[in-house]
């Protein structure tokens, strides 16, 4: 499994977490909140949903989510967040490691995809089971260097 997009290496850095525990849902939303960021909006951000703080609105799958002021449909997706604030500082990390100003980046690219099921069950009474999977999620970051204010 490669990257979906293709960028300049001169001046991107790239990162992707494979197989991550977290449901593809939550981190599809907290992804498309993300693009366009800066690296310390992103910080300060993912901290926030991680410390139930800052919501992050939800554009599908929010039929009975409870509104939040001033946002809307939202949710807190902890885990989501810790593993994409994973992501964002492996890719920050590679960016430094090529030599472009880590502190000056910006998210271009942020998606999550569906991964592997992990096939499981649950055992329930007279000898029969349940299925009980568990749910993968891969999560790509591609970071761009901002234009610098002269």
């Amino acid at each position: 499994m490669g990257y979906t997009q293709d960028t300049d290496p001169e001046t991107t850095s790239k990162a992707i977490g494979k197989e991550v525990s977290v449901s593809p849902k939550h981190c599809r939303e907290v992804c498309k909140m993300l693009k366009g960021m800066n690296i310390e909006q992103v910080r300060t951000y993912l901290q926030g949903v991680a410390d139930l703080k800052t919501p992050v609105p939800y554009s599908r799958f929010k039929l009975y989510l409870s509104p939040k002021p001033k946002v809307g449909p939202a949710r807190y997706p902890v885990k989501a967040a810790k593993a994409i604030l994973a992501v964002i500082e492996s890719a920050r990390s590679n960016a430094e490691y090529k030599g472009l100003d880590a502190d000056n980046m910006k998210v271009k690219w942020a998606t999550a995809n569906r991964g592997r099921v992990t096939q499981g069950y649950m055992p329930r009474a007279f000898g029969r089971s349940t299925p009980w999977n568990e749910q993968t999620t891969n999560i790509e970051i591609i970071l761009e260097e901002a234009e610098r204010s002269s």
